[in-house]
């Protein structure tokens, strides 16, 4: 037999006995492929969230009975502002400035509304003024019918004027500089302080002449009443007087 034969044999066996090559996969599948995990991934994400919603709202429902007693009780605590009992006169925003008399020179006190405010039963005008974003005081005094107010080196936005404060809770004795976005309301400002000031002056004046007519009421009582003592006193001396006059007669008779 020939050998050669057997070799043949082998190789074609060993051929058939191979396994068969796969196919390599195209650019076609793989993108399809790709598409479908990425669109099968939101469904996912949607599913989960659906999911914990429900959970959530399941807890929320779920009324567990419990009371937690709060550890301090408040009270309610009315807020007032000290000027529920006055009217508003004046409402202007503006810049206001005080005098530094140790540095010599002007800083600000705030930025906010400045209001004129008359008490309804005393019928007295007070300038107060808030910052804007902290509502702090920067100005709250009365307006005397001796305030002076005038433009501050020829700017017709700001105003200058003398006034004993009550800001920071002690009276002391400040020079002011207000300053307005327009002209219009410097002038304003300006011409409702005169005529504030010119009314609280005759209505000082008028308390004044009655103080003083009470003040004559008094004397002419107190004379009304040492008229009558007086009088009071002179009758028992004529009595006493009669009284003599009496027992001389009656002596001159024995």
């Amino acid at each position: 037999l020939d050998s050669s034969l057997f070799t043949e044999g082998a190789e074609t066996l060993s051929l058939s006995l191979s396994p068969p090559l796969s196919p390599q996969p195209s650019i076609l599948s793989l993108s399809l492929n790709s598409a479908m995990a990425s669109s099968t991934e939101p469904q996912h994400k949607e599913e989960q969230e659906e999911e914990t919603t429900e959970t959530t709202a399941a807890t929320e429902e779920e009324d567990t009975g419990a009371q937690v007693a709060p550890i301090v009780r408040l009270q309610e605590v009315a807020v007032t502002t000290g000027e529920e009992n006055e009217d508003a006169l004046l409402d202007l925003k503006a810049k206001l400035y005080r005098f530094d008399k140790e540095g010599n020179q002007w800083k600000e006190r705030g930025v906010g509304t400045v209001k004129l405010l008359k008490h309804k039963e005393t019928s007295k005008v007070r300038l107060v003024m808030r910052q804007s974003k902290t509502l702090k005081i920067c100005a709250n005094h009365i307006v005397l019918p001796s305030i002076s107010i005038q433009e501050h080196a020829g700017n017709d936005k700001s105003c200058v004027w003398h006034a004993t404060d009550f800001a920071d809770g002690e009276l002391k004795e400040e020079l002011f500089c207000i300053r307005f976005p327009s002209v219009e309301n410097c002038k304003t400002f300006k011409e409702k302080i005169e005529e504030v000031a010119e009314s609280q002056g005759t209505k000082a004046e008028e308390s004044e002449e009655a103080t003083s007519t009470a003040n004559l009421l008094e004397k002419l009582s107190v004379g009304e009443s040492k008229d009558q003592d007086e009088k009071t006193k002179e009758v028992p001396v004529s009595a006493e007087k009669k009284d003599k006059v009496n027992q001389e007669n009656s002596g001159d008779e024995k």
